[in-house]
C-alpha cells in the first residue's frame, strides 16, 4: 500500500520493517555480545517509542484518577482513558465503545465471562473447547467443571494442526452452553475459522467466546464480521503495556453478565439494604482502573494503525517462509503445526535435545526464543512432545533476524551431536 492510502479511514504508510525497527529502543541493544534478535513476540511484544512517550507524558503532565474528579487533571485523564476505549473499539470494529470492557489482561477477561456464565451453569451443561487452547482458555472452564458440574468437550485437531471442523460440529448439541476457542493458536500458529465456528454454535443455541490474544495481533479481527458474543485480547502482545486487557461483548451478552467484582465505579446506588449496578462496561470495572495501561494500549493501537495489516502479515509470512525454507532437509527438526494460512509462528522440536537447552544455547548468540509447554499442556500431549521451542515473528523483525535465528538453531543442534 502506498503512502497516503487509507485503511478504515486511517492514513497508512508503505511498510518498511527497518523504519519500524528503529522505533523500538530495546532492539538496538546487544545480548551476550551479539545484536538482539527478539523472536519471543507471541509471549510479549516490545514497545515502540510512541507507547513509551505516551506513558511518560501522562505520568509527567496529565495523571490523576478518572471519572470521579472535577479538577482539570482528572478531566484530562478521563478523556484520555475513554479515548483509548474508543481506539480499541475501532481496532476491533466494535459497534460502540460501550462494548469494550477494560481488564488487567486476556486471562482476567476470560475469567470474567466464566464467572458470570458459571452462575447459570447446571450439572451436565456442556462447554466446548479445542485441543489447541492456551491454559487461560482451559482452566476457567475446569473450575466450572469442578464447581458447577459442567462437562468439558474437546474439539480435536488434525495432524497438520488445523481444527477438525466436522468433529467440532458433531460436538454441538442442546446441552452446549458455550464454545470457547482461540482465534490463533499460540503454539501451532493455526488461525481458526472463527466466523464459521460462531455460526454453527449460535445455530445450536450456544454463546461464543474467542480468545484473540494472538489473533488480535496477526489476524485483523473484526468482531462484527465474526459475530461472536465475546472477544478477548491482551495489550502486551499488541505492543502496549502489561496489566491491560480487553473484553469485547455484544450489548446483549454483556447485559446478561452479573458483576465480576464489587467496589467503586461499578455501582449506581449503594444503600444499607440494597445495591444497584452500573450498566456495561462500567459494571465490570470496579475500583481504580489501569489508567496508564489503558492509555498506553490506546497509543499502541494508534501507532499500529499506521500500517496496512495485510502488508504486515505478508512481511511476517515472508520471514516465516524464509526460515522454513532454510531449514528444509534437516531431518532432526520437527515443525509443529503446518495448517494452511497459519500465522508467522514457528514451533519445533529438535531430535536429541530438550527445548530449554536449545533456547539457552541460542541465547548465547543473542537470539531470544521461547521454550517449554507454552501453557498448552493438552496440545503437547496430543502432539506427543514434552516440550518445544518457539520463534514468533513480529513486524519489526527482518530477514537478518531470520538468518541469525536459523544459524543459531543449527549451532545449537550441532552442540548435541
Amino acid at each position: 500500500m502506498a503512502d497516503g492510502q487509507t485503511l478504515k479511514g486511517v492514513s497508512v504508510k508503505a511498510f518498511d520493517p527497518y523504519a519500524v525497527r528503529v522505533q523500538f529502543p530495546i532492539l538496538s541493544r546487544q545480548v551476550n555480545g551479539k545484536p538482539l534478535v527478539y523472536l519471543d513476540n507471541a509471549a510479549s511484544a516490545q514497545k515502540p517509542r510512541a507507547v513509551i512517550d505516551a506513558l511518560v507524558a501522562t505520568m509527567e503532565g496529565g495523571y490523576a484518577n478518572v471519572h470521579r474528579g472535577l479538577h482539570t487533571l482528572s478531566n484530562e485523564a478521563t478523556e484520555a482513558y475513554e479515548a483509548a476505549r474508543e481506539i480499541v473499539a475501532r481496532f476491533l470494529n466494535a459497534p460502540s465503545p460501550e462494548t469494550i470492557v477494560w481488564t488487567k489482561g486476556g486471562t482476567e477477561a476470560i475469567n470474567l465471562v466464566a464467572n458470570g456464565v458459571g452462575l447459570s451453569i447446571e450439572p451436565g451443561d456442556e462447554i466446548i473447547v479445542t485441543e489447541m487452547e492456551h491454559h487461560s482458555n482451559i482452566v476457567p472452564w475446569h473450575l466450572l467443571r469442578e464447581r458447577r458440574g459442567a462437562v468439558l468437550k474437546w474439539a480435536p485437531i488434525r495432524d497438520d494442526g488445523s481444527l477438525d471442523m466436522e468433529a467440532f460440529a458433531a460436538l454441538l448439541g442442546p446441552k452446549t452452553k458455550l464454545v470457547a476457542v482461540t482465534h490463533m493458536s499460540n503454539v501451532l500458529g493455526t488461525i481458526n475459522p472463527v466466523a464459521e465456528i460462531t455460526r454453527l454454535a449460535h445455530a445450536a443455541g450456544a454463546r461464543v467466546l474467542i480468545d484473540g490474544c494472538q489473533g488480535a495481533v496477526h489476524a485483523a479481527p473484526d468482531v462484527q464480521a465474526i459475530g461472536c458474543d465475546y472477544y478477548v485480547l491482551t495489550g502486551h502482545k499488541l505492543f502496549g503495556p502489561t496489566g491491560i486487557g480487553v473484553l469485547y461483548g455484544t450489548a446483549e451478552a454483556l447485559e446478561a453478565l452479573p458483576p465480576y467484582q464489587g467496589g467503586g465505579e461499578m455501582i449506581e446506588t449503594v444503600e444499607k439494604e440494597s445495591v444497584t449496578y452500573a450498566r456495561p462496561p462500567h459494571r465490570f470495572e470496579a475500583g481504580t482502573p489501569p489508567i496508564l495501561e489503558a492509555i498506553g494500549l490506546g497509543a499502541a493501537l494508534e501507532w499500529l494503525s499506521q500500517y496496512d495489516p495485510a502488508a504486515v502479515q505478508a512481511h511476517e509470512q515472508s520471514l516465516y517462509r524464509h526460515a522454513v525454507d532454510r531449514l528444509q532437509g534437516h531431518d532432526w527438526l520437527r515443525i509443529l503445526g503446518e495448517a494452511e494460512g497459519k500465522g508467522a509462528l514457528l514451533t519445533f522440536s529438535v531430535e536429541g535435545a530438550h527445548a530449554h537447552d536449545v533456547a539457552q544455547i541460542m541465547d548465547r548468540y543473542g537470539v531470544a526464543v521461547r521454550a517449554g509447554l507454552h501453557c498448552a499442556e493438552p496440545l503437547a500431549k496430543r502432539l506427543g512432545v514434552t516440550s518445544s521451542t518457539r520463534a514468533s515473528f513480529a513486524l519489526y523483525n527482518t530477514m537478518e533476524d531470520t538468518d541469525a535465528f536459523v544459524d543459531a538453531l543449527i549451532k545449537a543442534r550441532n552442540f548435541f551431536v
